[in-house]
């Protein structure tokens, strides 16, 4: 699948079948998210791989929708901070946070490309997941990704229009002025 495409088609999914993934493939995204751009390549992203059933009902009841117990597989996407603020101090949180973001569309894309749906589930109750996945207590809990295939169609939804939204060299600017270089 052509990047374009897998971007087109990328969606989130709250309907899963019963089909069970090939775990490699889902190893495969992680991988895709380790290779996500990060500051001072200070690579702070951890990430868990569930497929106990039990505590995928826990997962689902943390983030108290029921969707997430529909699949076999549950990516749980974590963070330390410790070595970024040493090195960045106060804007260590941002950076991080930019990796996390850059890591899970990698991740998102390379699900799409593989046949797999998912859906970014950022509501849950942190200390219970991290007390079902006994994470230590300096790591963040960033998201939570349900894994499985979709059921039935994707219902496409619209998103706003490029001009809605672009802007040129100021904000509210819908312009772009053409500059012409004159030669000297």
């Amino acid at each position: 699948m052509e990047l374009d495409e897998a971007i087109s088609k990328r969606h989130s999914v709250r309907r899963f079948t019963e089909k069970k993934p090939d775990w490699r493939k889902i190893i495969e995204a992680i991988d895709a998210a380790r290779l996500a751009p990060c500051a001072g390549n200070i690579q702070t992203l951890k990430f868990i791989l569930v497929d106990d059933e039990k505590l995928i009902e826990k997962i689902a009841e943390a983030c108290q929708q029921d969707f997430v117990n529909d699949v076999h597989f549950v990516v749980v996407f974590c963070s330390d901070l410790t070595q970024a603020e040493r090195m960045y101090g106060e804007r260590a949180l941002r950076y991080v946070k930019q990796q996390t973001g850059a890591a899970i569309e990698n991740f998102l894309l390379k699900l799409t490309e593989l046949k797999l749906a998912t859906c970014w589930v950022g509501a849950f109750v942190d200390e219970q997941i991290k007390d079902i996945l006994r994470i230590p207590e300096n790591i963040d809990v960033e998201a939570i990704f349900p894994i499985g295939f979709e059921l039935g169609k994707p219902v496409k939804k619209n998103k706003k229009e490029l001009s809605g939204i672009l802007f040129f060299n100021s904000y509210g600017n819908k312009f772009m002025k053409e500059w012409i270089k004159s030669e000297v």
